[in-house]
């Protein structure tokens, strides 16, 4: 339960937190608030020899709106997310699953970008962000450029940022009014990662979908954006037909492992229930 030694570095600035990790390059690891890196830590599954903690970038922190798009800080933590008013009120999906994530303790730390960079299949926010088709902001030695969340992950705790790149902030299209969500997670018990979560974006118009996105979590060595069970809502009344379809295409997709948290049989299964949770809410709250 203790780390390997290592050097603790507390920049000031974005760009003296690029120069750090330039500077110290495979050997330097970013800290956010801490909830992933530090346990990997304690276990020795990670050794970083220099350590970079974001706390004090007040710059990477905020909620904001820029035209239609909602822009959040990498370190806005999830308790931000579950006060602002302007995220209830635009994208109220993010503070539903800010909800489900560990337990008020963590959730005063951890922050957003964290959530999203660590790669870990079992985070919930990456599922979210896919459904809502968000970008995601890097910058590094090299500068700065947007990275689509559906080309983001590549497998467990792997993504696409490059060595010395550090998450900045998050851009989200800002859903259309009236649209609906729902973020559906079975869990063991509170504060665990999912068994199996399922998040849902949807939009109605004459009483039929209109637009789907649906995305998976904790069902594969990345989140999941299942793009064929969200086409088989658009043009349906979203009634239990179609809802089955789009569960058992969501299903097709999915390749957990057997853990604690049940065989694969049972994951699978629970997925599928999910979806046609998350469906179901979505259209109720759709308006």
């Amino acid at each position: 339960m203790i780390p390997a030694p290592f050097e603790y570095h507390r920049p000031q600035s974005l760009q003296e937190a690029i120069g750090l990790l330039a500077q110290h390059g495979e050997n330097a690891r970013v800290v956010a608030g801490g909830h992933s890196l530090i346990p990997m830590m304690k276990l020795r599954l990670a050794k970083p020899e220099q350590l970079v903690d974001l706390q004090d970038l007040s710059e990477l922190r905020g909620i904001h709106n820029e035209a239609e798009t909602l822009v959040i800080g990498a370190m806005t933590t999830q308790h931000e997310l579950i006060g602002s008013e302007l995220l209830a009120v635009r994208c109220p999906i993010i503070r539903e699953t800010a909800l489900v994530i560990a337990d008020p303790q963590v959730r005063y730390c951890g922050t957003l970008g964290g959530n999203l960079a660590n790669g870990d299949p079992g985070n919930d926010m990456p599922a979210v962000m896919l459904a809502l088709g968000a970008t995601y902001r890097a910058q590094g030695p090299q500068g700065e450029r947007d990275i689509p969340a559906r080309e983001f992950y590549r497998g467990v705790y792997s993504t696409t940022l490059l060595d010395g790149e550090i998450l900045t902030a998050i851009h989200i299209p800002i859903p259309a009014s009236g649209h609906g969500w729902a973020y559906e997670k079975q869990k063991r018990k509170v504060g665990d990662y999912a068994t199996a979560a399922a998040a849902v974006v949807l939009t109605m118009a004459g009483g039929a979908c209109a637009s789907a996105a649906i995305a998976l979590t904790n069902l594969a060595d990345t989140p999941l954006f299942a793009q064929q069970a969200g086409e088989a809502l658009v043009g349906t009344g979203i009634d239990e037909a179609a809802i089955a379809k789009a569960a058992q295409r969501a299903q097709r997709i999915t390749s957990p492992a057997a853990d604690g948290h049940g065989p694969v049989e049972f994951r699978v299964h629970i997925a599928g229930v999910m979806v046609q949770r998350a469906i179901a809410r979505a259209k109720e709250r759709a308006g």
